[in-house]
């Protein structure tokens, strides 16, 4: 497969999931929109994923590209049917796209919660393999209000109901940051903004303490990146030629 991966910060790649791509002999054309990188035509792109980044879905008079990237977006997943990966703002993008709404989030989350798999989640093929309740990463302070039509709810938590959505057959997304990785990790802390933002949000020791329990829960949070990862891969099969 070919992948275009829309990237909104230096700091947000795809994470342990490069190493998934590369040990399948996928490839991947990665867009960095934050530096005015010109959005390409899909033609000859087999799936499409959004990953995460600090700029908020309405904030268009600050990032004009974000108007662009939802166009875009809505193009691949209803007018093309094309396999779709959305993470944190990519989650939220997709929610936009496809005539959602996406707001402040009443309760930020950030650090290592639990989240519970739906009726839906449970009985689907993207959380095949994953228990009904799960821990994941978080770092996000706003969340989908409103999903689109035709959207199902795949896991949920107390503080933000929509942590995973479906829409359609092929297109999945989270709220959480499945995709992070120890390098990862310390992309986000070495951001001075980042830090600080952490700092702001958990105390001066936030940052530390933050890393300290993602790297403690790391084995087990990449183990379920791959499983999800694959079962996203059955799903985007009924989509792409052999």
């Amino acid at each position: 497969m070919k992948l275009l991966v829309l990237l909104h910060e230096d700091t947000d790649r795809p994470g342990v999931f490069h190493e998934f791509l590369e040990e399948d002999g996928h490839s991947y054309d990665p867009v960095h929109l934050h530096r005015d990188t010109p959005l390409p035509n899909l033609d000859g792109y087999d799936a499409l994923w959004v990953m995460g980044g600090p700029q908020n879905t309405w904030e268009t008079k600050e990032y004009p590209w974000l108007t662009a990237e939802k166009a875009l977006i809505r193009e691949a997943v209803e007018t093309r049917g094309l396999p779709f990966l959305g993470i944190c703002l990519g989650h939220q993008l997709l929610a936009e796209a496809l005539g959602g709404e996406v707001g402040p989030a009443t309760t930020p989350e950030i650090g290592i919660f639990d989240v519970q798999l739906t009726e839906a989640g449970a009985t689907g093929v993207f959380f095949d393999g994953v228990s009904e309740r799960f821990p994941v990463l978080h770092w996000h302070s706003a969340e989908v209000t409103k999903l689109p039509a035709g959207a199902q709810v795949l896991a949920t938590a107390p503080d933000c109901p929509v942590q995973a959505m479906r829409w359609g057959t092929r297109a999945f997304s989270t709220q959480f940051h499945m995709e992070a990785d120890p390098d990862t990790l310390s992309r986000w802390l070495g951001q001075p903004d980042g830090y600080a933002a952490l700092q702001a949000a958990l105390g001066e020791d936030g940052p530390a303490r933050y890393e300290e329990a993602a790297l403690a829960r790391m084995s087990a949070l990449n183990e379920t990146a791959e499983r999800l990862y694959i079962n996203w891969l059955q799903c985007a099969a009924q989509a792409v030629p052999a």
